[in-house]
């Protein structure tokens, strides 16, 4: 991931770590592409897009869980284990998404309205 974003994504009320090292994708063709080819999320993987408030699987392999965020990190909505060939397209008040793998979100307990902490851990 040399020369790419990453960041740490910790839910703020429990601590939890939902991401440890995730891509950032800021380019209309890197939110395009988000997932796309890749064959699954690993533990602790993650992807942002920034700017978002809309996303599809079409075309992607694997379920993902995807929290829409506002500008301030605030979770204003949760989509989770969210299958392939699916499409979010607009949600109010999002700024930005973090997609994960299936099952994180529920075993972290977040839910609309939980604060999450994103931290650049590029270097």
């Amino acid at each position: 991931m040399s020369g790419q974003s990453a960041v740490r994504v910790t839910e703020v009320e429990g601590g939890l770590v939902l991401c440890h090292r995730g891509a950032v994708a800021r380019t209309p063709i890197a939110r395009l592409r988000g997932l796309l080819g890749r064959a699954t999320l690993s533990p602790g993987e993650g992807l942002l897009l920034r700017p978002c408030n809309g996303i599809h699987t079409l075309g992607m392999r694997f379920a993902i869980d995807v929290l829409f965020l506002d500008a301030e990190g605030l979770v204003v909505r949760v989509e989770p284990s969210l299958q392939p060939g699916r499409m979010v397209p607009w949600v109010r008040g999002a700024r930005q998404a973090l997609e994960l793998p299936s099952g994180v979100v529920q075993a972290a307990g977040v839910i609309p309205g939980s604060r999450l902490q994103i931290e650049d851990v590029s270097q």
